[in-house]
């Protein structure tokens, strides 16, 4: 029996179902359940998305067998019609439409009034007794063809268009008459065979083909291309082709179209939420061509239909149990459905419906929680552009968004001067790129933009951390440090200018954009009672479904008290990555690390890390405070020594008055410093073998800062984390140390706490030989940004100049440094986990890298087995959600396989 390729549907029948997306697409499918649930729905059928599938494998050609189906499909669809194809007495005419398995909206091709031809419009003028209509669709159907199925750019027609109105001196397509339009149709031909060289096709079967080829062509078309890459979907699902009988907007004032939601897909509210025209055709609508009327307004130009459109639409939300897009067209005071389908929602508006339908006893939380995105929680969070404001404002180039939000405020191009300008006002801090030594300068900005640098990027991850937006990799933007002012797009501005950006989109824009505050961050912050915010209360409840259901725990990556607590007020459920070096660039501590830096023995190390050891125990103790019961992982030292030192003489100059040493001595020590390969160099557990006084200080400040708060009955169980080790003695060592001075430093406060000592694994080698390690430590974390690295050999701050080219030629699916590469770093982080359990059954593990953060990384944490995951504070809701997803859907599969 040969392969049934083509699926029929129309008067109240149906030969697919709701169920079959895969195979009919999302519009194919919602056409044929609606069909079969007596909608009223033009009569049609759909070519399969296997065709397409088989068409793209076998050198773009169809099955031998479709065409006989297709001929047969039409013939039934002339039957039930009751008209006939090319017939001018009684022309069929259809719409040929694209459909696949995820909504793309726009993104390919629809051609309307198929079966048009010279012959077919004078019987249908005669037949209808209305000739502009006819010719207008005419000339709609020459203009969809012409640049759908043969490539002829849409200005051409717009131009005609335009020059025929202007003639005319008209204003509005609808005021161009029967005789324009007849007009407008000679014109278009005329177009047709300058750019093709041929006479536009009056074959309707010809034209039918040469269309249902074109929509399976534009699968793969730039826009849906990029489409699926920004959304995650495969490129071999292929698209459905949908051939349906025309109905007809544009018969007149009795005749409209429209698409809408409903409920408002942009806040949630349990309102109807759709926008139409009187005479005209669908395309018009979204094309933006004419301005809509919004749909209260129908219920007064066409009331009955307006009844019943609601009616269907509140059947087909309950139906499917979820918010409907849906398009609809009147055509003479009769209502038909063109489709229906799930619709796309902000993050706010997805959390309210999922909340409001749980409580309406639509859904149940388990499918609430599986109907959001983690992703859409962060639009909860961020600051947002007032879009009024947006679109009057200039924008000036597109970079990497990378950290969410919306941020306004002068230029400052070095760290110091974010720091003196934000005394006075809001800074973005604009730089090639981020070092850890910005991090004043970061912390003062309200966002970040470097011209160099990927989403895991120093600027991108600290940006994250901070909860601040940033754009990064924005390679037009030209910065010269001589004259403090930077180029893009011709424009050029000064330090002290103002610029905004928008971390969603990457947009860059010359001025200042007014943002409006997270509702859900004011209550957090007590700007605003909960009892005012009816998404806050929302969100709650809808997270505390996540936390009910999810197993994995969610810390967070935190270096300060203000970060921890933002982290607490998210959900975080301790700190699973303090970077201690990030506590040493304020501006009292950096001349006391440049000093011991400097220093040539041990004695006067020593004496430069005790006066720092007071700063760090009093930062221990305000993240210990605001963790309090929850566990706090502190790394010890990681970066290179050359980082903390001046690199010009300048700044030489300028620390040598401070601490006396010679600027020469100090560039010469930052020179001999300096390492070709810092990365793979002298950081992480080397540099506490090596300078074994610098392990002892943070210990003691750790310890103590635990000490002197269970005096205060606050109970803390730190966890010191020894970095980038790859040799269980290197572990062993810094661990000895560990221990040792722990032990001294109780006694001395005569007080005993509990504590830990495990490491990252972020060497390769740790993860092959985590059974050895595993001895030596209390637990294990996952370095994966490191990991993925040295596991690529691709340095993630370079990774942007070749990453993209990875992705666009299928050589990677995702970015490494973004989504955990599951098939090879995964195995390394599966593999060092079983390997260390196998020593230590309850061993704890976890992540700490940006992966913390990420929805599919998630899941796979859960799937392996880890304990935690640990990610920016801003992304701990992201990462409560895809946790407690990742429970119900393994739940989900087993049920599956178990049927």
């Amino acid at each position: 029996m040969a392969k049934k390729y083509v699926y029929f549907f129309g008067a109240g029948k149906a030969d697919g179902n709701g169920k079959m997306k895969d195979l009919l697409g999302g519009k194919g499918a919602g056409l044929a359940e609606m069909s079969r649930s007596g909608v009223p729905v033009p009569p049609g059928f759909t070519v399969t998305t296997d065709t397409c599938r088989y068409y793209y494998s076998h050198g773009r050609r169809v099955p031998p067998e479709l065409q006989a189906q297709f001929k047969d499909a039409m013939r039934k669809l002339e039957k039930v019609s009751g008209k006939g194809f090319g017939d001018p007495e009684n022309p069929l005419l259809v719409s040929v439409r694209s459909g696949a398995k995820f909504s793309m909206p726009g993104m390919m091709d629809t051609i309307l009034n198929l079966g048009s031809n010279d012959a077919v419009v004078e019987g249908l003028s005669a037949l209808t007794g209305n000739p502009r209509f006819v010719w207008d669709s005419y000339r709609r159907f020459i203009q969809m063809f012409g640049n759908v199925v043969m490539g002829i750019d849409k200005s051409e027609f717009e131009r005609a268009i335009s020059a025929k109105k202007r003639e005319k001196n008209v204003e509005l397509d609808t005021q161009l008459d029967a005789a324009d339009l007849r007009d407008l149709v000679a014109r278009f031909k005329k177009l047709y065979r300058e750019k093709t060289k041929e006479d536009f096709p009056q074959d309707p079967w010809k034209q039918l083909v040469l269309a249902r080829d074109a929509v399976f062509k534009s699968w793969n078309n730039d826009r849906a291309i990029s489409y699926r890459r920004m959304n995650r979907i495969p490129d071999d699902l292929g698209t459905a082709v949908n051939v349906q009988t025309m109905v007809f907007g544009n018969m007149g004032d009795t005749s409209a179209t429209g698409v809408g939601f409903t409920r408002n897909p942009m806040n949630g509210a349990k309102e109807f939420f759709a926008e139409y025209l009187t005479n005209a055709q669908g395309e018009d609508v979204v094309a933006g061509t004419r301005t809509p009327k919004h749909i209260p307004q129908m219920a007064k130009e066409l009331p009955e239909c307006y009844a019943q459109l609601k009616s269907i639409t509140s059947r087909l939300e309950k139906h499917y149990r979820d918010v409907q897009d849906f398009e609809f067209t009147v055509e003479r005071n009769h209502l038909y459905m063109l489709q229906t389908r799930t619709g796309k929602r902000t993050g706010m508006a997805a959390v309210k419906i999922a909340v409001d339908m749980v409580r309406e006893k639509l859904i149940s939380k388990d499918e609430a929680l599986l109907r959001v995105e983690p992703d859409q929680l962060s639009q909860l969070l961020a600051p947002v552009f007032d879009e009024s404001q947006k679109k009057n404002a200039t924008q000036v180039a597109k970079g990497i968004n990378a950290g969410p939000g919306a941020a306004s405020g002068r230029v400052a191009f070095t760290a110091e001067k974010a720091v003196e300008l934000a005394k006075s006002g809001p800074v973005v801090l604009v730089r090639p790129e981020t070092n850890p030594d910005d991090i004043e300068g970061m912390n003062a900005a309200v966002g970040i933009l470097t011209a160099i640098g990927g989403r895991t990027s120093h600027a991108a991850v600290v940006a994250r951390g901070m909860g601040k937006p940033c754009v990064v990799g924005c390679q037009a933007l030209k910065i010269d440090p001589g004259t403090a002012t930077m180029a893009v797009d011709g424009h050029r501005l000064k330090e002290g200018e103002s610029i905004s950006i928008d971390g969603f989109t990457g947009e860059v824009y010359v001025g200042r954009i007014p943002t409006i505050p997270s509702e859900i961050v004011r209550v957090l912050r007590g700007e605003l009672s909960h009892k005012d915010s009816e998404l806050y209360g929302v969100f709650k409840e809808f997270m505390g479904w996540a936390d009910a259901a999810r197993k994995l725990k969610v810390r967070a990556n935190a270096d300060i008290p203000r970060d921890a607590k933002a982290a607490r007020q998210l959900g975080a459920e301790g700190i699973g990555l303090c970077r201690t070096e990030h506590m040493f660039f304020a501006e009292e501590r950096l001349p006391l690390m440049q000093q011991m830096i400097l220093s040539d023995n041990v004695v006067d190390r020593k004496k430069a890390l005790d006066k720092l050891m007071p700063f760090q125990k009093e930062d221990f103790k305000g993240l210990f405070k605001e963790m309090r019961g929850f566990p706090v992982t502190i790394r010890t030292l990681d970066p290179p020594l050359h980082e903390f030192l001046p690199k010009t003489e300048a700044e030489a100059e300028a620390l040598s008055k401070k601490i006396g040493i010679p600027a020469q001595t100090i560039l010469a020590k930052s020179r001999d410093l300096h390492e070709f390969n810092p990365m793979l160099g002298h950081r992480g557990c080397r540099l506490g073998i090596v300078y074994p006084e610098i392990t002892e200080m943070q210990v003691q400040a750790i310890i103590g800062a635990a000490c002197e708060l269970a005096r205060e009955k606050i109970r803390i169980v730190p966890e010191i984390m020894i970095p980038l080790v790859g040799h269980k003695n290197e572990l062993k060592h810094q661990k000895d140390l560990a221990i040792r001075t722990a032990d001294e430093t109780m006694k001395s406060y005569g007080v005993k706490i509990n504590y830990l000592v495990g490491t990252m694994i972020e060497v390769p080698r740790a993860a092959v030989t985590a059974d050895q390690i595993a001895r030596e430590a209390d637990f294990f974390s996952f370095g994966t940004n490191d990991l993925t690295q040295m596991g690529f050999g691709f340095s993630r701050d370079d990774a942007g100049k070749f990453i993209p080219a990875y992705l666009a030629e299928k050589i990677l699916k995702e970015d490494p440094f973004q989504t955990l590469d599951q098939e090879g770093i995964g195995k390394l982080v599966e593999w060092g986990t079983s390997q260390g359990r196998k020593v230590k059954k309850d061993l704890k593990v976890g992540i700490c890298g940006e992966h913390g953060g990420d929805p599919a990384s998630v899941k796979f944490c859960h799937n392996v087995g880890l304990n935690y995951v640990s990610c920016s504070p801003y992304r701990i809701p992201v990462a409560r959600l895809a946790a407690a997803q990742a429970v119900l859907e393994s739940k989900k599969k087993s049920e599956y396989s178990s049927k």
